[in-house]
């Protein structure tokens, strides 16, 4: 049986489509076909690790039991929220890094300097020669300074070292202020209580027993007030009438019941530790029934 083979015939319309087509296909494949290399690129360099510190502005003295910050100091709370935030400090400010390309600000260019004013002009006049061989006029004689004897000298000398001695002694003396202590009716401390209250019962049966005649017999009667200075060994120092009570009479007489009333008990061991000087400060009443009272 013979075989009869069969020609197949390709126009050039089909040649050209199966080249556009071909073209095609490549062309897909190679823009389709590019592909990404995990392969990392060492030329590139890695970037540098970081650690983040914050400044704080207190110290605890324990350790917190798991930190959430990394700082210079311990610090267990101290913050005005409960929320879990950053510590900021008042003045922090964010780092900025330069960008390549970026340049600094120009420099404004200075004003020129402003021109200097006109200078004046000198006007030159000519001088006569009459003028020119003048004698020039007479100096004013200079008084001459006054000439100090030297009697004078040492009295100055004398008058400056008196002063200067009248204010050391001055210093001196207010150095060696004895102390003072003021005891009042409203004011009496613990330890001065039982003092105090002896030294009115003395000077109520002093008084008591001198009452004045003639307020007696003007049947006087009044308040006033006294300030008693005591030293330590119990004698009268001063005393002064602070307030008095409009009759003559009635502040002679208390000033001088004071006085008869000295001397008095001398200060115990523990007032005289503070003071040296007792202060009291009493109002008196000399009563309608011819009595001394202290108010």
């Amino acid at each position: 049986m013979a075989t009869q083979a069969l020609a197949v015939q390709v126009t050039p319309g089909e040649r050209l489509g199966m080249m556009l087509l071909l073209a095609s296909a490549l062309h897909a494949l190679l823009i389709l076909g590019v592909g990404f290399d995990l392969v990392p690129d060492l030329r590139k360099p890695a970037p540098p690790l970081t650690l983040d510190i914050t400044l704080v502005h207190q110290r605890s003295e324990q350790p917190p039991e798991q930190a959430d910050y990394l700082a210079q100091a311990q610090l267990d709370g101290g913050g005005n929220t409960s929320e879990k935030v950053r510590p900021q400090g008042p003045l922090s400010v964010p780092n900025v890094e330069p960008e390549p390309g970026d340049a600094p600000l120009t420099t404004q260019a200075a004003p020129p300097p402003p021109e200097p004013p006109p200078q004046p002009q000198t006007l030159v006049r000519q001088v006569p020669q009459a003028e020119l061989h003048r004698p020039p006029p007479p100096t004013p004689p200079v008084d001459a300074p006054p000439q100090v004897h030297a009697a004078e000298l040492i009295m100055r000398s004398r008058k400056l070292a008196s002063m200067a001695a009248e204010i050391s002694d001055s210093f001196e003396l207010y150095a060696q202020r004895p102390r003072k202590k003021q005891l009042t009716a409203r004011t009496q401390e613990y330890a001065y209580a039982a003092y105090m209250e002896a030294w009115r019962r003395k000077v109520e049966r002093i008084g008591n027993l001198n009452y004045p005649d003639e307020a007696k017999r003007r049947r006087l009667s009044g308040s006033l007030m006294l300030q008693v200075d005591l030293n330590a060994d119990g004698t009268l120092r001063d005393v002064v009438l602070l307030k008095s009570s409009g009759e003559k009479v009635l502040d002679d007489a208390a000033i001088r019941i004071v006085r008869l009333a000295a001397p008095y008990a001398p200060f115990p061991a523990a007032i005289r530790e503070e003071a040296e000087v007792l202060q009291i400060i009493r109002t008196w009443q000399f009563l309608n029934d011819n009595r001394l009272s202290s108010g």
